[in-house]
């Protein structure tokens, strides 16, 4: 692959573009792993954060880097990507993520970065840029993950319930304000897993692009603990805006069944995680805690605001898409 040439203050910046997108990945998905365990009331919203910032920043050492070279090689050929792509692709992701923050809408991080990669590679090189495989498999995902959260954690609060049967609800109560705290880290660590490694994909197919890593295709440990540590200072100043909507809104929980939402939403991502598929901690999670409120009843749910949430994951790659394309031809322009 012939490198393009890039100012090495171009490259820094383009490196601290992505390392902003992780750090508001972090700030945007905090409401993943902090909703349910701060709307409980098991955790004050400091200490959540606190404890989902740690468990994202260690979450390397629990996972290997199979989402990164999928979203650094799998979604866009490696052959097309260049500086601008990625700018592109950066651009319309974090265009994505603070609109959607100030609205308090919890969409995915995850495939705002998709989208934006996909439409910056297809203005560069049309749909030819593309690797179908990848991008079917995450496109997928979108589907796959939020009912798997559903099913989980839908069978695990029906089981709960009957193995609790004979329980005061003021026991059950005290203990899944324990079990939860546990639950919470759990979601975290899968949380830092999954996504952190779009951006050390991100970066380390930019410095591939430029002839850094050789002839191989790899994610240098600095990457690793760079990107980890930027979600992790992200998450800590927390997305309270979509703490509330994810944490009250959707439904009303107690410590039983967000143990149960976060158990389910983290044992999707491990399985995701080791398989390299990158899918998204709020499709996850959402799903997740729909299971838990509709096992309860069916109008425990409001589904109106579940609908809203679906259809600004349906726009999110479309709409990402246009952004990146549109500053990837800006950036030809400016540099």
């Amino acid at each position: 692959m012939e490198a393009a040439t890039l100012a090495l203050p171009i490259l820094i910046g383009l490196i601290g573009v992505a390392l902003l997108f992780d750090f508001l990945n972090g700030l945007h998905d905090a409401a993943n792993s902090i909703a349910t365990v701060v709307s409980t009331r098991v955790l004050s919203p400091r200490t959540a954060v606190a404890m989902a910032a740690f468990f994202n920043f260690i979450a390397f050492l629990f996972f290997g880097l199979h989402v990164a070279t999928t979203i650094g090689t799998g979604i866009v050929g490696a052959g097309v990507v260049d500086p601008h792509v990625i700018f592109g692709a950066l651009m319309g992701a974090i265009v994505w993520n603070v609109f959607t923050w100030w609205l308090g809408i919890p969409s995915s991080s995850s495939h705002a970065l998709i989208g934006g990669l996909v439409g910056a590679g297809v203005a560069k090189a049309g749909l030819d840029a593309v690797v179908v495989s990848g991008l079917a498999k995450t496109a997928a995902a979108i589907v796959v993950s939020p009912v798997v959260g559903f099913l989980l954690a839908s069978v695990m609060i029906v089981t709960v319930s009957w193995l609790f049967r004979r329980t005061t609800p003021f026991a059950v109560d005290r203990l899944f304000r324990h079990l939860q705290i546990g639950s919470a880290a759990l979601y975290s660590l899968g949380h830092g897993g999954n996504d952190a490694q779009k951006t050390m994909g991100i970066i380390a197919v930019l410095l591939y692009s430029q002839g850094m890593l050789g002839p191989t295709f790899y994610v240098p440990f600095w990457v690793v603990i760079t990107c980890q540590a930027a979600m992790g200072l992200g998450t800590l100043f927390g997305g309270w805006r979509i703490v509330k909507t994810m944490g009250s809104k959707l439904t009303d929980l107690k410590p039983v069944q967000g143990s149960c939402a976060e158990t389910g939403g983290a044992i999707t991502l491990f399985v995701a995680t080791w398989l390299g598929v990158p899918v998204s901690t709020t499709h996850t999670i959402t799903g997740a805690i729909i299971g838990v409120g509709a096992a309860r009843r069916t109008s425990a749910v409001r589904w109106g605001l579940a609908q809203g949430i679906v259809m600004a994951w349906v726009i999110t790659l479309p709409a990402t898409a246009i952004v990146g394309a549109v500053f990837y031809e800006l950036s030809r322009v400016l540099w």
